[in-house]
């Protein structure tokens, strides 16, 4: 099944445990999967018309990330690394393939992040390269993504089918910052739908 994510739905995947790192907060949960699709400025998610006339960017959804961290405990960082890994395997992700390949692209280090002048934190919220687990809700979001896109009949997992697995599973905080700015769900849906069936065709 990790044969069906695009590469650029790999990069994402990775791109979320990255940014729940640079925040210092675990697990990896929808909100950096959210924060990870927005990231790349011009993709087909943060083109989305939806999104834009709401001015949903990676800047607002990263703002809305740490100004909810210190209110909001939705999850808990209970996950182990080894479960962690397994549950992704399951639904067809290999970070370590994930890396492997980014770094065959890009070069060694390329997920590196710049080092930080902040003291390094041990544990779960450590810095540096270590594996932070994804919460259950993030780990459904990649499920549904691969339910999203058989229900389209497609034979691969962009960037726009884990948007609507987060849309799919309703109930996270990425979910909630895109609910709490009055987003269209409805008219991202089919914004997404459009994008992924250009794509196909």
């Amino acid at each position: 099944m990790f044969e069906r994510f695009t590469r650029a739905a790999r990069e994402a995947v990775v791109r979320a445990q990255a940014a729940a790192r640079e925040l210092g907060q675990a697990p990896v949960g929808t909100e950096h999967v959210l924060l990870a699709l927005l990231a790349e400025p011009a993709g087909p998610i943060a083109s989305a018309p939806a999104l834009r006339d709401r001015q949903v960017d990676a800047g607002y959804a990263r703002a809305e990330i740490v100004r909810r961290a210190g209110r909001d405990t939705g999850t808990t960082a209970t996950d182990t690394d080894a479960a962690d890994r397994e549950a992704l395997r399951a639904i067809g992700i290999d970070l370590d393939a994930v890396r492997r390949a980014i770094e065959e692209n890009f070069g060694p280090g390329a997920l590196h992040l710049p080092r930080d002048p902040a003291p390094r934190r041990k544990g779960l919220f450590r810095r540096g390269n270590g594996h932070i687990p994804f919460s259950r809700r993030a780990k459904k979001v990649l499920e549904l993504s691969l339910r999203e896109a058989i229900r389209l009949k497609h034979n691969f997992i962009a960037p726009e089918h884990i948007m609507l697995g987060i849309l799919r599973e309703g109930q996270g905080r990425g979910s909630q910052i895109l609910a709490d700015r009055g987003v269209d769900v409805d008219g991202l849906r089919a914004d997404l739908t459009r994008s992924l069936h250009a794509d196909a065709a």
